[in-house]
This record gives structure tokens, sequence and C-alpha cells, in this order.
């Protein structure tokens, strides 16, 4: 495995790479057919939420998932920029006053701090409305049921049944409405973030036609690498140092959220993540070598430093 993690590491720079490419031309201030005008303001504020930053593992799991298919490379990248696009505008609107009201994304002065909140709450719609225009694409499959089920699942994944509802969620938790309310981590965790890493891999298997077995696979690996995802982030911000990250280490414990650090510890949440990467290695099994690069993936969501 030592060389599929090799090219794991290469394979998510040049996604990356590549990823920032398109999206640069998809936020350029060339109109498109019935555009009436792209202003400044705004096309400035969502460019400098969405480029220059970011590992856009997103955008890598719909690359790489629809790779086992043999999808072109250039259908799964519009994917994923749409996908991307949907994480960006989170990030704008999660870092608001009214939400958990943070002062660096990246390393660098949230949107809204760097302008003021109402452009960073019309950057979030622009880029969320953005990724719709994306995702329908002609170019992305000549089949448009393909793409209708592609923009049907991205839909769910971002919005009430997924990450939006987990964010609400996320905050009644946090007494934002009155009395704390009673936390399911894992749903929670299943929405606000695992819902779109999981349409990450699904995506693959809608854009390659795939098989029931092979869509349930993907599926699978999805919901593990997704949770095993926010259980390094909850240990992070635990143990986590606030210059590799970014942004301020311990805003989960300020905010006094309930996260799978507090519920298991440290150590069995640790040993959760454990689990989950058996987990996702055990569901790409049907792929055989072909998963491999997705298997390195998984252990660096559960690795990483940031």
């Amino acid at each position: 495995m030592t060389t599929a993690t090799a090219d794991f590491a290469k394979r998510l720079d040049q996604t990356a790479e590549d990823t920032e490419a398109l999206l640069a031309k998809l936020l350029s201030d060339t109109l498109l057919p019935d555009e009436i005008a792209r202003p400044k303001r705004l096309m400035d504020a969502m460019r400098y939420s969405s480029l220059g930053g970011g590992k856009r593992l997103r955008p890598f799991l719909v690359v790489e998932s629809s790779a086992v298919f043999g999808v072109p490379r250039e259908a799964g990248l519009l994917v994923g920029a749409a996908l991307e696009c949907i994480h960006c505008y989170s990030l704008i609107h999660d870092d608001l006053p009214a939400m958990d009201n943070s002062d660096l994304r990246r390393g660098r002065p949230t949107l809204h701090k760097k302008t003021d909140d109402a452009t960073a709450i019309l950057a979030g719609d622009g880029l969320l409305t953005l990724a719709f225009d994306i995702v329908t694409r002609d170019e992305i499959h000549k089949d448009a049921t393909v793409r209708l089920l592609l923009t049907r699942a991205l839909a769910r994944a971002s919005g009430i049944g997924g990450m939006v509802g987990g964010q609400i969620l996320d905050l009644a938790g946090e007494g934002r409405f009155g009395d704390r309310e009673p936390v399911d981590v894992a749903r929670l965790q299943q929405m606000k973030t695992g819902a779109l890493l999981r349409y990450g891999c699904i995506a693959g298997a809608i854009l390659g036609q795939s098989s029931q077995k092979e869509y349930q696979a993907l599926d699978d690996y999805g919901r593990a690498l997704g949770e095993a995802f926010q259980i390094a982030d909850d240990l992070l911000d635990v143990e986590g140092d606030a210059a590799a990250l970014g942004k301020p280490a311990g805003a989960d414990a300020a905010l006094g959220k309930t996260t799978f650090v507090t519920q298991l510890g440290i150590e069995g949440a640790k040993q959760r993540v454990h689990d989950l990467l058996a987990r996702a290695d055990s569901a790409l099994s049907v792929f055989g070598a072909k998963g491999d690069v997705l298997r390195a993936a998984a252990r660096f969501v559960a690795e990483r430093k940031n």
C-alpha cells in the first residue's frame, strides 16, 4: 500500500490543482447566456472564499470514485467543482456571527471579516446556486437522467435532510434557540459533514452507471469516511495546533458543542476511527486494486493534521 499512498498524494495534489483552475474559470467575469451582469464585489468575494486554499478532498472523491468506472476525468472534475462550491458556501455561512462567529478560515480572515456580513451571505448564495448550474451541464454526461440523478442527490446532501438540517441541529445542541437540545452526534455528523463527503463517493457510482452492489459499496465507504473525517476534526479541535489548522483550536469547547470526543473520550474516539477505517476497507473490496487510492484517502482523512 506504500505505492498506493504515494499515488494518492500525487493524485490529491493534481485534483486540487485541476479544481483550482476549473473554479477560476467558472468564477471568471465572463458572462454566461441569460446572465445580465457579474457584479465585481460579489465575484471578488466568491473567488476569495473558494480559490487559493483547501485540500479539495470532496472533488477528489468524485474524481476517484468516477475513475473506478472509467468515467472521463473532465466529467468528474465538473461534478467535483459543483460539490466544492456547496462546501465553500457552507463555510462562508458557518463562519458568520449568527452561526460560529469565526475570525479565521484557512489561515486568512473569514469573508465577513474581510468584507461584511451582507457580502458574505450573498457570496454564499452565489456559490450555492452556481453549484446547480454546473452539475446540470450537458458535458457532464450525455444521458439527462444521469445529470438529473446527480442534481437530486446533491440537493438532498446539501439541504434539509443533509448539511443544512445538520447545521440547525448543531445550533440547537448549543442552546441557540433556548435550552440545549439533546444531540445525536452520529446523526448530526451524517447530516452536517458526512452528507457532502458521501455525495463525493456516490457521485462516481451515478456517473459510472454502476450496479446496485457497486453503488452500495461506495455508499458504505462514503458513510465510514464521513464519520472518520468528523471524528478526526473533533480530535484536532482538542489536540490540534491553531497554526496548522488555519483556524482557532478549541472552538467546539468554547461553543459547548457535543462532539464524538465529548461522548467517547479521546481514546474511544481514536478507536472508533480505527474501526471505521476497517469498515471503509471492507466496503471497497468489491473493486479490488481499483479501490486502493480510495483506501489511502480514508487513511489520510483519519490521520490528517489540519
